[in-house]
């Protein structure tokens, strides 16, 4: 058990589970969230609640990040009584996925201020992964840094590995991002053509398996999708802002992305008709449903 006093800003459907593995580990635990409704049920389990980011950060030795995107991240840090405005040098983690050079800069800026510390640990694995203990992180950072953090990290995490510098862990989330995204597309398309012959397409995922078109997406989202369960589904304006990123990070570094950008092209599709709520696994309802044109 870690001695280390833990807060944590962002209590969306993952923060919420990291919440509760952080708890359950007996872990002394401090939480921030703009209104008090959302904080509510973890004063109730047991949670410290803090007035402020800035409250936070001077009760913690360590602060965790699980907010939606770069403009998120940048507001609890900078804004009035956030982040950068406490007293007290700490270490902060980053689970977010946000853009590797705001990343690189809200380091520096923040080293600046009161001298913290960052890591960029974007994770892959969904709620899921957490409440199973498989979700898996990719950091950028300094190694001793790390090793201050793995105690923490281990509650709620299978394997986080370093690789690199900060920013090198939301540059490695770009590439998962990717590739899940181009994953869905696929998959999507395939299934939908599967259906169209009429091949019972629930089938398949079990067919697949063990093959080398086997993969978490496909006995995931596959089954999803041929079962037109969208229930589970992240919104896929969360998709398509991390389609984006990568779009310009593959613009900064002169990486041609022609696949990406399709699938940025079918998310968009499917957020524009008014199906943002159908998640990752919408692009099958956008293929089955909507006009080809």
């Amino acid at each position: 058990m870690t001695t280390k006093k833990v807060g944590l800003i962002g209590l969306g459907k993952m923060g919420s589970e990291i919440a509760a593995q952080l708890l359950n580990g007996k872990v002394n635990l401090s939480v921030w969230a703009r209104t008090e409704t959302t904080v509510f049920r973890w004063r109730e389990r047991g949670a410290l609640v803090a007035e402020s980011p800035k409250a936070l950060a001077n009760a913690c030795d360590i602060v965790l990040l699980c907010v939606t995107d770069t403009d998120a991240v940048e507001s609890v840090l900078f804004a009035e009584n956030g982040i950068a405005s406490a007293e007290k040098n700490l270490l902060i983690v980053d689970h977010s996925t946000i853009h590797p050079v705001a990343t690189q800069q809200f380091a520096e800026k923040l080293a600046l201020s009161n001298r913290s510390r960052w890591l960029d640990i974007p994770v892959s694995g969904g709620p899921v992964g957490v409440r199973n203990r498989t979700l898996i992180g990719m950091a950028g950072g300094a190694s001793v840094d790390l090793d201050e953090a793995l105690p923490v990290l281990s509650l709620y995490t299978a394997k986080i590995t370093r690789v690199g510098e900060v920013g090198s862990g939301q540059a490695s989330k770009v590439v998962n991002q990717m590739l899940i995204g181009g994953n869905l597309a696929v998959l999507a398309e395939a299934l939908n053509y599967a259906d169209n012959f009429g091949i019972n397409a629930s089938q398949l995922p079990d067919a697949l398996a063990g093959g080398w078109a086997d993969s978490n997406v496909l006995q995931v989202h596959g089954r999803r999708m041929v079962a037109a369960d969208y229930s589970a589904e992240v919104d896929a304006a969360i998709m398509l802002k991390d389609i984006d990123i990568a779009l310009d990070m593959g613009a900064r570094t002169s990486s041609r992305m022609p696949v990406t950008a399709l699938v940025r092209k079918s998310y968009n599709k499917l957020i524009e008709s008014g199906h943002r709520d159908k998640g990752q696994s919408g692009l099958m309802y956008l293929f089955k449903q909507l006009p080809l044109k």
